[in-house]
């Protein structure tokens, strides 16, 4: 192996034991900033030192490639010891320096993963700069030739105007709501805990968490049951609490985000009392016949029962957002072709909670996009990408 890359290997060696080594300072400070629970916050941390332990699988990612030079991401405020995995570990074994910033909602989390680094001189976190001030100064920065940033639709239209200050703009933008598909002979015993579980960890507060099920109705009324009998365990709680999932939201868009999503319904038929108290909010979880098509953040949930696989793919396939899909069952024959080409990211009948950091990770149309800069030419792109081999140069 090339002596270069056997040392980047082994400082994403080093940073994986400093980031074990905060774990449990991490999840509190997760606590404090944005309410996540610790089992969720000591998941993250677990799966990200994991990631970098194991680069060495992602090295003919990068082999015969060379660095871009600064590689600069604006952190969101939920998952950043995956964001630092996922994304610096990428950059870094590429060849490049890793600059990063951290949502102002996250102070905690940002004093604790600034002293992280600080040994490393190949990654420097920003602290003392707003995300905005610190994107437009990626912007002036000639050395910064790839800045990956995500939000809403509209942050995505600002950079990218200034995309050709970058050899790489990357938006991870927002996912909507995700959909899940339950055909009729999807099974059961697996794909209702997946669906209430992925729908409520972390309050919702993922970009991968599902918002809206559709369900054979033909199997509705068996899943409508077991979803029911599964909601006791989706509590609302202190952060400490190992039976806490969701916290308090803390942050004051995604509780706009849930408001409007709710506003949309109208009058929304809750299949189970939520909690509507500032901070404290969820689960909501709906029953309708048209789930809103917004950006959302937050422990939402709704259920629609449709005639057949073929309407359900039809009215996902509509989504504004196609970031991923997941189903469970049989789809029809044409359906997972039609799926793919419209999606980033299509699950099939997954067995994860947890989102597994080498996955390819994306969206398409709004919810994600590549520009690329090719002498002077800006080619988009989307789709799920692997990361570290998209923060590599090809000579």
């Amino acid at each position: 192996m090339d002596q270069e890359i056997t040392k980047r290997l082994q400082l994403l060696q080093e940073l994986a034991a400093r980031l074990a080594a905060r774990r449990e300072e991490l999840t509190a400070a997760a606590a404090e900033d944005i309410g996540a629970p610790y089992r969720v916050t000591q998941v993250e941390v677990d799966l990200a030192v994991d990631h970098l332990r194991t680069m060495e699988v992602e090295v003919p990612q990068v082999a015969g490639k060379s660095p871009y030079g600064t590689v600069a991401a604006i952190f969101p405020y939920d998952a950043a010891p995956v964001m630092l995995a996922r994304v610096g570990g990428a950059a870094i074994l590429g060849g490049n320096r890793f600059r990063f910033s951290f949502s102002s909602q996250t102070p905690r989390t940002a004093r604790v993963m600034t002293e992280l680094v600080a040994p490393f001189p190949e990654f420097e976190a920003v602290t003392e700069l707003d995300n905005r001030s610190f994107g437009g100064q990626c912007v002036q920065d000639p050395q910064v030739r790839v800045l990956f940033i995500s939000g809403g639709g509209a942050v995505g239209e600002i950079y990218a105007r200034q995309a050709r200050a970058f050899d790489k703009l990357f938006f991870a933008g927002p996912s909507g709501l995700p959909p899940v598909i339950l055909f009729q002979d999807a099974p059961l015993e697996t794909a209702v805990p997946f669906v209430v579980k992925r729908a409520f960890l972390n309050g919702g507060q993922y970009c991968t968490t599902l918002k809206r099920a559709y369900i054979h109705r033909e199997i509705y009324d068996a899943v409508l049951k077991l979803i029911l009998a599964q909601m006791p365990e989706i509590r609302v709680g202190e952060p400490k609490d190992p039976l806490t999932w969701i916290g308090p939201i803390k942050v004051e868009r995604t509780r706009l985000l849930l408001d409007r999503a709710l506003a949309a319904l109208g009058e929304p038929k809750f299949l189970v009392p939520p909690r509507r108290d500032g901070e404290w909010q969820g689960p909501f979880l709906v029953e309708t016949p048209k789930p809103p098509d917004v950006e959302l953040f937050g422990p939402f949930l709704a259920l629609t029962p449709v005639a057949d696989g073929a309407e359900a793919v039809t009215r996902v396939l509509r989504s504004r957002y196609p970031f991923l899909v997941t189903f469970f069952g049989t789809p029809p024959p044409d359906a997972p072709e039609r799926l793919t080409k419209t999606f980033g990211m299509v699950y099939d009948n997954p067995d994860f909670l947890f989102t597994p950091l080498r996955l390819p990770f994306g969206g398409k149309g709004e919810s994600g996009w590549i520009l690329e800069n090719t002498n002077g030419e800006l080619v988009k792109r989307d789709g799920a990408f692997i990361y570290s081999a998209e923060l590599a140069r090809s000579k």
